[in-house]
């Protein structure tokens, strides 16, 4: 009896250490128990010492707030989100930088210096004070929807324990205890390795495959409806099929001084993304009549130096007057002409 207790207790315990073998190696934000610790304290103690960490409240959390963490890593490297100058931002990753809300004008129109446009209106107010970043002082709720201001973070968007999405970003479902419930899931896409230092260029970039523009609805819904139904200051549809005859346009587009020089086999600008399935980081080819039109193909998902999140200032003729008139960062020309027109002309009809 003894005997086979013993081999029974060897065979449980060789199954258990083959369970424990054949398990995937946890990352970071993949709820592995020994990442714990990086975000949060036990207890609120640590080695024995108790740890007094501002606004930490119940989640336990190694900062004031959720952002504050999230930027303890990501802030300069890990995606570099937001640096320390809005002069001289950290290289473009695809979903801008959170460094421009620091801008005190942002307004390069003709009445720049008479009516300046503060940073709030850079992009997504997160809530991170120890970096310097507040809720949004213009406006109390998401343009568009009810989502309050001054809970945005970036949890609010991202899932910090991880899961499968793009991004980590949230799916359709109740989110974090004090977040609301997303009616649309997560979109489809691949993103550029934030631990290396890649730059984004047209040929490594961020990958929209679909559901981006419904994704962002979950917040903004009113503004993505009233787009689609072209109201009035809404006239740009999205979410939507360019067609043949933008696709076209934008496939052999070479900038304002080489409107139509352009080889579809390359056309395909980091500045002006499309959504497609096929699309990849490193696809250099043009859209096709059932790529998409999405949110992300004129704003980006952080923040820019132009008003509204625009991937250009929507405000200059020339995208050579950015800058000029509020003394902010120059958002860089995609092309090399002087006198190149707002990036509009992508997928617009230029000719007479």
């Amino acid at each position: 009896m003894t005997s086979l207790r013993l081999r029974t207790a060897i065979m449980m315990t060789w199954g258990a250490l083959a369970m424990v073998a054949c398990r995937p190696a946890n990352a970071f934000h993949d709820g592995g128990v020994s990442a714990c610790n990086g975000c949060h304290v036990m207890h609120n103690s640590e080695e024995g010492q108790e740890v007094v960490i501002g606004g930490a409240g119940d989640y336990l959390l190694r900062a004031e707030t959720a952002s504050d963490l999230c930027l303890s890593c990501h802030a300069t490297s890990l995606g570099s989100v937001l640096g320390s100058d809005p002069l001289a931002p950290p290289p473009e990753m695809g979903a801008g930088n959170f460094v421009f809300l620091l801008e005190d004008n942002l307004n390069d129109g003709a009445d720049g210096v008479t009516n300046p446009i503060n940073g709030d209106a850079a992009g997504h107010n997160i809530n991170a004070p120890a970096h310097g970043i507040g809720a949004d002082g213009t406006v109390a709720f998401s343009p568009g929807g009810s989502y309050p201001s001054h809970s945005l973070g970036c949890t609010s968007c991202h899932d910090p324990h991880g899961n499968g999405n793009f991004r980590m970003l949230r799916d359709a479902g109740p989110g974090l205890s004090w977040e609301p419930t997303f009616s649309y899931a997560a979109p489809t896409g691949i993103g550029l390795d934030i631990e290396s230092a890649v730059t984004e260029s047209n040929a490594s970039h961020s990958a929209y495959n679909s559901g981006m523009s419904r994704w962002c609805g979950n917040c903004h819904q009113d503004y993505l409806s009233r787009h689609n139904q072209q109201q009035s200051g809404f006239s740009h549809r999205t979410d939507s099929a360019l067609g043949g005859r933008a696709s076209n346009y934008y496939s052999v587009y070479n900038g304002t001084d080489d409107p139509m020089g352009g080889n579809p086999a390359t056309a395909y600008l980091a500045d002006v993304p499309f959504e497609d399935l096929a699309v990849t980081t490193t696809s250099t080819q043009g859209p096709v009549n059932n790529s998409r039109m999405t949110c992300l193909s004129c704003h980006r998902a952080h923040a820019t130096s132009g008003p509204r999140s625009g991937r250009w200032d929507f405000a200059v003729p020339l995208l050579s007057d950015d800058g000029i008139v509020s003394g902010s960062y120059p958002i860089p020309n995609p092309y090399p002409g002087p006198n190149q027109a707002p990036l509009c002309q992508q997928c617009h009809d230029r000719l007479p």
